[in-house]
């Protein structure tokens, strides 16, 4: 049953953090013109002709912490998760300035992980998927700890990486959080909705400056922040409870980016590419290279969003059965839509080219660079 109290909870948190990171977006911008935090269009990758500011996410920190601070007391999990949250943004802050290379990138990744797992935000136990089994649930034991922090970094990577076009990653997370705070007044959770509440907040006050045409970017510092609180916050609102489903929730909610970054590995190691090289073969990318415009990519994606994380609280609010009948339905029409796009892609494909031609070449991906494999897109394909 819905409380009341807790919706308006979670709504004032919204709003807080939506007005403070409309008001601090024009300060960050300035800033990052200051230190340098400049993404300058230098090839035909980029979307865009004059440079444009990143580190955007400073404004959506801001505006997440402050309504946080504002509306919950600080519990040990909460205190892990911010803290944690604090090392990703000044890494990502050092990151949209300097381009830092991957692998120190990736130890600091795990470090703010840690920190949030030893916390106590970790997947103590996994639900059963099998109905008829006797074992409701998966005690982990000490497998919690890498299982939580492999999820906690792949999940903060994977929401850098759906970060190619302007407002994409950021309305992608929005439409997350809101699924997750949803799905937690539902379940009567309102620590979870409050948290989801001032994280949807924040980036609906950073949007009507990073939609199309883009005023500024979010960069590493507002993606990866994304990720790794959507992370942590899913594990204290779904790993912990909803028996048979939680093991399917979190999937759905973070559908597109899980999807997305499992694709682009799977892509990149049967052309004998290392799943860490950059490209330009992301599912955004091919809406872009099958003639959609930006605008018209990122409603797309969105609208997938919004459906996979309908289903998410369809499956919160229905029975056991009908939950476990309804998700194989969903399986399947995946399956028939993924094979239908990858034919759709496979017979996009131009052949070599022989002469000029109107049909947009595929741009390919240059190498590494500083084995910059993380936020690769944020930086070359806006």
């Amino acid at each position: 049953m819905i409380q009341l109290l807790s919706v308006g909870l979670a709504a004032a948190a919204l709003l807080t953090a939506a007005l403070v990171a409309l008001i601090s977006t024009p300060v960050v911008k300035s800033l990052a013109f200051r230190v340098g935090a400049v993404d300058i269009p230098k090839d035909n990758r980029r979307m865009h002709d004059h440079p444009i500011p990143r580190m955007g996410g400073l404004a959506i920190f801001f505006g997440f912490i402050l309504s946080v601070l504002i509306y919950l007391p600080l519990t040990s999990e909460l205190r892990g998760m911010l803290l944690g949250g604090v090392i990703i943004v000044i890494l990502g802050i050092l990151d949209d300035i300097f381009a830092l290379p991957a692998m120190p990138k990736f130890i600091v990744q795990i470090i703010a992980a840690l920190i949030a797992v030893l916390h106590g935000n970790r997947i103590d136990f996994l639900s059963n998927p099998n109905i008829f089994s006797s074992e409701p649930v998966w005690e982990l034991g000490w497998l919690s700890f890498p299982i939580t922090v492999l999820w906690i970094v792949g999940i903060t990577n994977a929401v850098n990486l759906i970060d190619g076009l302007d407002g994409l990653a950021c309305g992608v997370s929005t439409i997350s959080s809101m699924t997750l705070m949803v799905i937690a007044l539902i379940m009567v959770e309102p620590d979870v909705a409050l948290l989801m509440g001032a994280l949807s907040g924040a980036c609906i006050g950073f949007l009507p400056y990073n939609l199309n045409p883009a005023k500024i970017f979010m960069g590493d510092t507002g993606s990866t922040f994304l990720g790794f609180i959507l992370a942590v916050v899913s594990i204290q609102g779904l790993f912990k409870f909803y028996a048979i489903i939680s093991f399917a929730v979190p999937f759905l909610m973070l559908g597109l980016p899980i999807f997305d970054t499992c694709f682009a590995i799977l892509r990149r190691v049967s052309h004998g590419q290392s799943p860490m090289s950059p490209d330009r073969g992301h599912i955004h990318h091919r809406l872009i290279d099958m003639g959609f415009s930006q605008k018209q990519a990122v409603a797309v994606l969105y609208i997938i969003s919004a459906i996979l994380g309908l289903s998410a609280v369809v499956l919160t609010t229905i029975g056991v059965v009908r939950a476990m009948l309804f998700l194989l339905a969903l399986c399947a029409a995946g399956a028939v839509a993924g094979k239908l796009y990858l034919d759709r892609v496979n017979q996009g494909e131009p052949p070599p080219s022989t002469g000029s031609s109107r049909v947009a070449k595929p741009r390919r991906s240059r190498p590494m660079e500083s084995g910059n494999y993380f936020g690769e897109e944020d930086r070359s394909d806006k």
